[in-house]
C-alpha cells in the first residue's frame, strides 16, 4: 500500500510568518513606490503600479510555503504486512461409499444425505482455518488424493463441492486412507499435522488395516480425529440414484472400536454424530483444539520528497530578489 505523509507536520504553523510578510511589505509599501525605469513613470496607471508592487510579495508567500513543506520531511510510504504463520497442516479425509446416502439427516427440516451434511459442515471448518494448509482424500473402495495441500482455500471449496456419493467405489477402505494421508503429511516440518478422518461404516477393502496405518501415522507425528456418522443399527431412508429417496432396511456398519483406536494411537480423539447439529459441534470442537500461532510484522519503506520543494521555493527567492532589485527598482 503506497501512501503520502508529512513526518513532522507541526512545522506547519511557520505559515503563520506569511500576515507578518503582508503586514511588514504593506507597511514598507506606503513608503516607496516601484517602477523598472524612472522615464516610464507617467505611462503606467495606479493600479498596475500596485499590481507589479505585489508580485515579489506573492512570490515570498509561494516560496515560505514550499520551503515549509519541505522542512516538514513530505515522505512517500510504502507498507507491507508480513505474516508468520505457525500453522497446522490437515488432510480432510472423507467417506463417499454407498452408505453415505443415508438420509437421516436434516438441513432446513428437510431429510439430506450424509455426504450433503459433510459438505456444509466442512465447508465452514475450512473458512475458519485461514492460515492453515489443508488438503483432501476421499476414500471408498479405494483412497487417493482429492486437493494437495494448500493455503488457497477457494480450491478446496471447489473439489469439496464436486464430490459425489462413489466416486471411489461403494467399499470403505479406512486404513488405506489414513496410509495416503500419512504420505502427505510425513516429510512436512510444521508446528502440527493432523488428519480429520470422516467415515460412517467400516474397513472392508484396502491392504492395510486401520490400526497399522495409525500407527505409521504416530510415527511422523500425525494425529487422528476421527469422526462417526449414523449409528450402529440399522437406517431406513437412503437415496436410490434412479428413483430418488425410497425406504430400505439396511444394516449400518460403524466400527466405533476401531475409530477409537486409531484415535488412541496418536493422541487424537474420536466423536460421534448422529445428526448435523452435532456434527457442526464435533468440527468446531476439532477447530478449538488445533490452534495457530499467527503474528502480523509490519514494514513500512520512505523515499523523501522534500527536494521537490525545497528546490522550487529556492528558486521563487531567486526570482523574487531579482524581480525586486534589477527589474522592478524600488524607489524611495
Amino acid at each position: 500500500m503506497t501512501y503520502f505523509q508529512f513526518q513532522d507536520p507541526w512545522l506547519f504553523s511557520l505559515l503563520l510568518l506569511i500576515p507578518l510578510v503582508l503586514f511588514y511589505s504593506s507597511k514598507n509599501r506606503r513608503a516607496r513606490l516601484q517602477f523598472s525605469d524612472l522615464s516610464i513613470l507617467r505611462k503606467f496607471p495606479s493600479p498596475r503600479t500596485a499590481f507589479l508592487g505585489a508580485i515579489p510579495i506573492l512570490l515570498r508567500c509561494l516560496a515560505i510555503v514550499l520551503l515549509v513543506a519541505a522542512l516538514a520531511r513530505p515522505q512517500e510510504g510504502r507498507k507491507s504486512t508480513e505474516i508468520l504463520s505457525a500453522g497446522v497442516d490437515i488432510i480432510l479425509a472423507i467417506d463417499t461409499s454407498g452408505s453415505m446416502r443415508a438420509m437421516d439427516f436434516e438441513q432446513n427440516g428437510q431429510p439430506i444425505d450424509r455426504l450433503t451434511a459433510v459438505k456444509g459442515v466442512v465447508s465452514r471448518f475450512i473458512e475458519g482455518r485461514e492460515f492453515d494448509r489443508m488438503g483432501m482424500v476421499v476414500f471408498g473402495a479405494e483412497a487417493f488424493t482429492q486437493c494437495p495441500l494448500t493455503l488457497d482455500h477457494s480450491i478446496l471449496h471447489g473439489f469439496l463441492e464436486k464430490l459425489t456419493i462413489g466416486i471411489a467405489g461403494d467399499a470403505t477402505a479406512i486404513g488405506s486412507a489414513i496410509g495416503i494421508s500419512v504420505k502427505r503429511l510425513k516429510e512436512l516440518a510444521s508446528k502440527s499435522k493432523v488428519i480429520v478422518l470422516l467415515t460412517d461404516g467400516r474397513n472392508n477393502a484396502g491392504n492395510i488395516t486401520p490400526a497399522q496405518a495409525a500407527e505409521v501415522a504416530k510415527i511422523y507425528g500425525v494425529k487422528i480425529y476421527a469422526v462417526g456418522m449414523g449409528t450402529s443399527k440399522t437406517t431406513n431412508s437412503v437415496f436410490d440414484p434412479s428413483f430418488g429417496p425410497r425406504s430400505l432396511m439396511r444394516k449400518a456398519y460403524l466400527d466405533e472400536t476401531t475409530l477409537r483406536q486409531i484415535a488412541e494411537i496418536t493422541g487424537g480423539q474420536y466423536y460421534k454424530a448422529t445428526d448435523a447439529n452435532s456434527l457442526q459441534k464435533i468440527y468446531a470442537t476439532i477447530d478449538e483444539l488445533e490452534t495457530s500461532e499467527v503474528r502480523w510484522i509490519d514494514h513500512s519503506e520512505y523515499n523523501e520528497l522534500y527536494p521537490y520543494f525545497l528546490i522550487p521555493g529556492m528558486l521563487l527567492l531567486l526570482l523574487e530578489a531579482l524581480l525586486a532589485n534589477l527589474i522592478l527598482v524600488r524607489i524611495p
